[in-house]
């Protein structure tokens, strides 16, 4: 399994050469599952405009391309407009809600909205793809992997949702848009629980999470500190804060590994094979 990373900001994008490095685009994870040949999207922020034009130019041929949420915020769903295979007649799509069955009532509603007259030229039926729209529960086994879903805190209605995905003998958990409020939240410890990657939340430093609790967001201590509760091989900080320039991240994430050594922070174009 490879896992790589097309958008790692949080919030809003950014641009400027202070953020070359770790790159200005928000959350985008491509999962590609090598032994099916298949890939997954999580999340469709500024990001997935690149992967886009990475799957048309390399000719990449898919039957359905599923894209997953792990909640609807802005940051997570802006650059689903600007993906060039949703313009394809002859491609599926799948927009995948895991662990939200029977919680929403109308899956094609939150996408058809963002792109009405008033804020997009081209609305949800123009683009051409054939769009399918799905809920599914917390534990499902879908094109041969396993993916659990668990709940997150986040500001959000129903607020977000974590996966873990075991296929091809290894443990792949995704936890961003967490806060752990009142200590670590052991629901995500046991999700990531001998994961052979964890890619975490943490937009904040621990003293900005002092000013910030409540948003729905983690500091990179509490990322850490899971990762250690959960003993999982490799951590991925990710979501990084709009104001946390490249030199910035240098320097926390040289905090983070006098603590977890096995950690690193994601960078725009980086690839990890899990």
């Amino acid at each position: 399994m490879k896992v790589k990373f097309y958008g790692v900001r949080g919030s809003l994008p950014v641009c400027g050469r202070e953020f070359d490095r770790y790159g200005g685009n928000t959350t985008c994870i491509k999962v590609h599952r090598e032994n099916a040949n298949r890939i997954a999207i999580i999340d469709a922020g500024t990001g997935i405009r690149n992967l886009g034009k990475e799957i048309i130019n390399t000719g990449l041929s898919q039957n359905i391309i599923n894209i997953f949420f792990s909640h609807f915020h802005w940051d997570h769903i802006q650059g689903f407009p600007f993906f060039a295979p949703a313009y394809n007649g002859d491609q599926k799509i799948g927009i995948l809600a895991t662990g939200r069955f029977g919680k929403i009532n109308n899956l094609k509603e939150i996408f058809s909205m963002q792109m009405q007259k008033e804020y997009f030229p081209v609305n949800l039926e123009m683009m051409g793809a054939q769009f399918e729209f799905l809920t599914y529960g917390d534990n499902e086994t879908l094109y041969g992997a396993t993916l659990k879903t668990v709940p997150q805190h986040h500001l959000s209605p129903g607020g977000s949702y974590g996966f873990g995905v075991e296929d091809e003998g290894v443990k792949l958990v995704v936890c961003t848009d967490v806060e752990h409020l009142d200590g670590i939240d052991t629901t995500i410890v046991n999700l990531a629980k001998n994961a052979d990657l964890l890619i975490h939340d943490g937009q904040y430093t621990p003293d900005e999470y002092k000013k910030f609790k409540g948003w729905g967001h983690s500091s990179y201590e509490h990322a850490i500190e899971v990762a250690l509760m959960a003993n999982v091989k490799r951590l991925v900080i990710t979501h990084h804060d709009p104001d946390h320039n490249d030199d910035f991240l240098d320097a926390m994430e040289h905090e983070c590994q006098k603590l977890f050594p096995n950690s690193i922070f994601a960078k725009e174009g980086m690839e990890v094979s899990v």
